[in-house]
């Protein structure tokens, strides 16, 4: 009993006779996995390892399926054992500090689904939605439509996430051609972090979906196929639209990259054009101010008075050349 005491563990029981979803007390597990015509799934939250082992004793998992549970970066796949299968898959989450990759850890039977996930994920409670709807629509309450409510809810938080990636890929577009900054590279390149992580989840997801709908299970039928394959269309459109989004930050990248080498180019005319200008004037003053005895102006009324004059049109024609050509 003291392995339920940390954890969120939900247990929901769908009955033969009672045609609705119930919540199920977690002590009476073993007898619930027992009976005939049900449908089971429990689901726990932020799982001690003596609620995993507990839960795999139960259930009769494979050690190697429920080291597979306690991985923090494992890789979205599915494994056939005798009699269930497991599947790694993952949710998107997007907060102010960015998206972020949720592990849930499914185990699949013919009467029972059985989840692991190390946060409290908003989906669960749309996938219990989505299922006593899908039981009330279609009839059925096998493991199939479950799996598939689950799948399908994950699958569709991606697309918010993706969203709020590309709107603020397009401020940064803005931001871009109103003058760029190098200020802005760390932010395009967070996005396109945010990006890889997905593809990174969302390609193998993609393979998974592919074995639900080439390679029948025995614990499913055609017809909770026909579901998968609209999960699985529905990874393609988050691929596409990830790979858009990244080939869209690409071009955001290269044109900050060239507004900020001409802002740059721009300073750069500016300071030469500023230093030519001074160069001329104080190449005058310097011819000016040699301490030689004889020279021709040296004596003369107006000489200083010329040396002003000629460094003041020098500088202006300088001036006004290098605006004409918009060097200033």
């Amino acid at each position: 009993d003291g392995a339920w005491e940390r954890s969120v563990i939900k247990v929901i029981l769908h009955n033969n006779d009672q045609k609705v979803i119930v919540d199920a007390p977690v002590e009476e597990l073993p007898e619930i996995v027992a009976r005939e015509h049900t449908m089971l799934w429990v689901d726990l939250t932020d799982p001690t390892l003596d609620e995993v082992a507990a839960i795999g004793k139960i259930f009769s998992f494979h050690p190697l399926a429920l080291e597979d549970t306690l991985a923090d970066d494992i890789r979205p796949k599915i494994d056939q054992y005798e009699g269930y299968a497991f599947i790694a898959f993952y949710g998107m989450t997007h907060s102010s500090e960015g998206c972020r990759a949720h592990s849930v850890d499914i185990f699949i039977g013919t009467n029972y689904m059985v989840t692991f996930h190390d946060s409290a994920l908003p989906v669960i409670d749309e996938t219990a939605t989505r299922w006593k709807q899908n039981v009330a629509a279609l009839g059925n309450r096998g493991p199939g439509f479950l799996l598939y409510s689950l799948l399908d809810a994950l699958v569709d938080g991606y697309f918010p996430v993706i969203d709020e990636i590309t709107e603020r890929a397009e401020e940064l577009e803005e931001s871009v051609l109103n003058g760029g900054a190098p200020l802005l590279q760390g932010r395009i390149m967070q996005l396109r972090r945010e990006l890889l992580m997905i593809r990174r989840v969302a390609g193998p997801e993609r393979d998974v979906m592919n074995v639900l709908v080439r390679r029948d299970p025995p614990y499913f039928g055609k017809k909770e196929v026909a579901y998968f394959q609209d999960v699985y269309d529905h990874l393609l459109r988050v691929i596409d639209s990830v790979d858009l989004t990244r080939d869209m930050l690409a071009g955001v990248l290269d044109a900050n990259l060239s507004m900020v080498s001409y802002n740059l180019n721009v300073v750069v005319k500016r300071l030469t054009s500023s230093s030519i200008i001074l160069m001329s004037v104080t190449l005058v003053a310097g011819i000016y101010g040699m301490n030689f005895v004889h020279m021709p102006e040296l004596d003369w009324q107006f000489g200083y008075l010329f040396a002003l004059g000629l460094m003041a049109l020098i500088g202006t024609t300088e001036f006004l050349v290098f605006k004409r050509i918009d060097w200033l």
